[in-house]
């Protein structure tokens, strides 16, 4: 292989890294190792450090003091490219590729082969370099076709494929599965074991602590800029993982339902779009959490956008509190007492470049308007009592909301649409990004919400949570209902099961 690192005891060791950013201390004094042949993972709730500390590895951020040994000899790396240089190989969450361009094209950016007096690219010489790389995942990839027709799974693969191609001896992968399917996570985690078993060095950052178990060999955990320890995974569960990364024990991690479901609240029946899903049939009660599960394509988002009206329907009902309802847009969603958290929160769910205040008011703002004008303070009133209540985290209202955490930034999403009321909430991928800390404390926000009366759908590709989370669970495949299954009878064979397209006849003659 090429770049294949020598087996040394320890391939990379970070003494001592300090960083500071006005008004905080991003790390203090903190000790890294990486040895050859490791899959190593690193993991801490967001603002615990472990961002800042791959920023200083890959040359992004100088380090305030501290040294980083690379084989023994000390290097002060001074950009990203002097660290590629070195052997450093960042694979963030996400990708820097080139989509118009072929996988080859891509493997080989910047070093293609050239041939004659002219230097014109080698295009054969590129397909075999290519086509040569890859056979080391043992995976059959076309190298001629665009690397936008790829699945995230095998675009993830080529940005590792250039990095190996450029010599790197330590491969970062930062939330590598954080959009595949449970069948693309296998495929990468082969590869990512063949890395490993041929000597190269991982180090993997992942809020999905079950997946730490399963792919790596040790873990170090951050908190609050500071390393708390590094065990081997056999020698620690995920509780234990998890009181080191938040200073204590999360009892009860998904909580309780605190309250009965009561009357039914939405009805839906036979609704179908397209070819997205088909006869699709629920129904959900006061005080209930209705879990969503599927493979990624099943219809699960493309369900909840014609329930929130940003798509119609072809055919089919909708009832709230016995009524029909005709969803034409948000707003009329909205009037009904329907709300909607993206999956993408990104893209659809903040304006990023404006304030916390900004961004929790905004579904309301006729509540602030006094003869056409807007009544500042009463926003920030507003806005304020949703940070207290929500204890979202940020100095002040002020603060740009792209300056907080992924959680905070999605508590500012659910705040937002908490604001207005509804009856009915659907959320989809709420913890997707976050930290352990942040998702027990949305958890607890979504239960206290139930208990409160209000109905949720929660969309969920992580089985756990819609496990722990949920009074009932529907599964879909390929746009159509294959069962709903009450919590007493869950598990996850059986989601897998249904998610997989066995019918299941339990309660889903009429949704419920």
């Amino acid at each position: 292989m090429s770049g294949r690192p020598d087996r040394l005891s320890d391939v990379l060791e970070m003494r001592h890294i300090v960083k500071d950013f006005p008004g905080v201390r991003a790390l203090d004094s903190v000790d890294f190792e990486l040895r050859a042949g490791e899959i190593h993972a690193i993991v801490g709730e967001n603002g615990a450090g472990k961002s800042t500390l791959m920023k200083i590895l890959g040359g992004v951020y100088r380090p305030d003091s501290g040294e980083i040994y690379l084989q023994g000899k000390v290097y002060d790396i001074v950009d990203p490219r002097h660290a590629r240089l070195l052997g450093i190989a960042v694979v963030h969450q996400e990708l820097s590729l080139f989509p118009g361009l072929s996988v080859s094209e891509n493997i080989l950016a910047g070093e293609q082969p050239v041939r004659g007096p002219l230097g014109i690219v080698d295009r054969q010489g590129a397909r075999t370099r290519a086509t040569r790389v890859l056979a080391q995942f043992e995976l059959d990839i076309d190298t001629d076709i665009p690397v936008r027709s790829l699945s995230i799974a095998y675009q993830q693969v080529v940005e590792i494929a250039r990095a190996l191609l450029q010599d790197a001896r330590i491969l970062v992968l930062d939330e590598p599965t954080s959009a595949l399917t449970e069948k693309e996570k296998e495929m990468l985690f082969k590869a990512v074991r063949g890395l490993k078993e041929s000597g190269y060095s991982v180090i993997y950052i992942s809020h999905r602590l079950q997946e730490v178990f399963e792919i790596a060999d040790r873990i170090t955990v951050l908190r609050d800029g500071k390393k708390v320890d590094t065990v081997s995974s056999s020698s620690v569960d995920i509780d234990g993982l998890i009181r080191m990364m938040v200073g204590r024990t999360l009892t009860d991690f998904f909580g309780r339902n605190a309250s009965i479901p009561g009357e039914e609240l939405l009805r839906v029946s036979e609704l179908s779009r397209g070819g997205r899903f088909r006869d699709i049939s629920f129904f959900l009660r006061r005080g209930e959490i209705l879990g969503f599960a599927g493979l990624v394509g099943a219809g699960r988002t493309e369900l909840a956008r014609v329930l929130f009206g940003v798509d119609r329907a072809d055919t089919g009902t909708i009832t709230l509190k016995g009524k029909e309802i005709h969803l034409a847009s948000p707003g009329q969603a909205i009037r009904s007492g329907l709300a909607y958290v993206s999956e993408n929160r990104r893209v659809e769910g903040l304006f990023r470049g404006m304030a916390v205040r900004a961004n929790i008011v905004v579904t309301h703002l006729r509540d602030f308007s006094q003869f056409g004008l807007m009544r500042k303070k009463a926003e920030e009133a507003s806005a304020l009592e949703s940070v207290r209540r929500l204890r979202i985290q940020t100095p002040d209202v002020e603060r740009a909301v792209s300056n907080l955490s992924g959680g905070n930034q999605q508590k500012v999403v659910l705040a937002r649409w908490l604001a207005v009321k509804p009856e009915v909430l659907i959320v989809d991928e709420p913890t997707r990004g976050i930290d352990v800390g942040a998702k027990a404390e949305i958890y607890a926000l979504l239960r206290n919400l139930a208990a409160q009366g209000m109905g949720i759908i929660l969309i969920s590709s992580e089985l756990p949570e819609v496990l722990g989370m949920s009074d009932r669970i529907a599964v879909l495949y390929e746009g159509r209902m294959t069962g709903i299954i009450p919590k007493s009878e869950a598990s996850q064979e059986r989601i897998m099961a249904l998610a997989a397209g066995f019918s299941d006849s339990t309660e889903k003659g009429d949704g419920g």
